[in-house]
């Protein structure tokens, strides 16, 4: 069977690490795209190093620009590698612009669509990645949940063919009918907790990794916020990154060291509204985009963390680390439900009684649900790729 996975974006990396050696362990012939959405060398290049990612069979380097440019050129150099390949699927993941290109030139070219972490909604379509998702699931031909709450959004919307009532399938799950009329929607659960676990496992074996990190940064383990921002909702508006910046400089005020790895949107943002001055604030270290791993031996040491990205909420909770929010709504739902994530928006006094209230929390009593799968999310979507050939 011949796939097309098609990524662009870091937390695309991630995700499709994991599936595409399970792919290609299965016999999958397997063809990997790179748009170059991200194409900075600590947002790219290091990811695909150090997640044993295959170098890509076809980069479109396709860069930086508005939605509307952005999304077209990556439409027509997707479109000329699916007739070049002609492939039996392809494969898109998550949200981002590449997912919504990848999503439609196989589309409009008869080339089925596998959705990889498919159904979820954060029910704000001023955000790009809500447009991003809806266009793309209903593109798909299968899509992969993540979770029982993203197959019961598809559902919602009018998909039908839901399996096992949006339940997390079982491994050996047999698909009766091949190309139903109908698109599939299974929960396999989460394909990153399966390379959570794999990087936490790795870390475990070099227990120096972690503490050589945190020195270098003057860390200790459990006395830190980790902070990332980088939605444009927030890194294009003026106001709200002033805010978001204010409210670090209160809870470091407060006596929690703060990290903030600074990624190359938020960087030109702060550059253009004059705000790098509010970085210079005692006791907030600010570097680089960090890798993969050192993320992870971050965010699994932290007291807690800020973020307004979606893959660093579920990643701290991996870990046992409450987040608080700077977003209005989020497509993780379910962790705000159970009280472990707090939504605070990109108000200062918002943000900062949020992380006081975590802070007060009694970590051992908040309950932690399975909602994510049990970290065999890669091996159900291999096995439901080769029974659809």
């Amino acid at each position: 069977m011949k796939v097309l996975s098609i990524v662009g974006a870091r937390p695309q990396f991630i995700k499709a690490a994991v599936v595409s050696r399970q792919m290609r362990d299965s016999g999958f012939e397997e063809r990997l795209l790179h748009t170059g959405q991200h194409y900075d060398f600590n947002m790219s290049d290091v990811f695909f190093r150090e997640l044993s990612l295959p170098q890509p069979d076809h980069y479109l380097g396709i860069g930086s620009s508005r939605h509307g440019q952005q999304t077209a050129k990556m439409l027509a150099g997707i479109e000329d590698v699916l007739l070049a390949e002609d492939p039996d699927v392809a494969v898109i993941y998550g949200d981002t612009n590449t997912t919504l290109a990848g999503a439609l030139a196989p589309a409009k070219l008869h080339i089925p669509v596998a959705h990889v972490e498919a159904g979820l909604r954060s029910y704000d379509r001023r955000m790009p990645e809500e447009i991003n998702r809806i266009v793309a699931d209903h593109c798909s031909d299968i899509l992969f949940c993540p979770t029982e709450t993203a197959a019961r959004n598809l559902e919602t919307e009018g998909f039908r063919n839901i399996v096992n009532a949006g339940r997390l399938i079982p491994e050996d799950f047999v698909q009766q009918a091949h190309h139903p009329a109908e698109p599939l929607v299974v929960n396999v659960g989460d394909v990153m907790l399966d390379v959570a676990r794999h990087a936490e496992q790795k870390l475990d074996a070099e227990p120096r990794r972690k503490t050589e990190l945190l020195e270098k940064y003057g860390l200790h383990a459990g006395e830190y916020v980790l902070a990332t921002i980088h939605r444009a909702s927030n890194t294009d508006d003026a106001d709200n990154l002033r805010n978001i910046l204010e409210a670090m400089k209160v809870i470091g005020a407060g006596g929690l060291k703060g990290l903030f790895p600074i990624h190359p949107r938020t960087r030109k943002a702060l550059e253009r509204f004059d705000l790098l001055g509010m970085l210079d604030v005692e006791g907030l270290v600010v570097c680089d985009p960090v890798s993969y791993m050192e993320m992870i031996a971050l965010e699994s040491e932290a007291r807690l963390v800020l973020t307004d990205s979606g893959g660093v909420q579920k990643e701290a909770y991996f870990f046992g680390v409450p987040c608080v929010v700077a977003r209005e709504q989020t497509e993780w739902t379910e962790l705000v439900e159970i009280g472990w994530n707090r939504l605070a928006g990109a108000q200062t006094a918002r943000i900062v009684a949020a992380v006081e209230a975590t802070l007060r929390d009694d970590l051992a009593d908040k309950a932690r649900m399975d909602f994510y799968g049990d970290g065999r999310a890669a091996v159900r979507i291999a096995t439901i790729l080769w029974q659809w050939n």
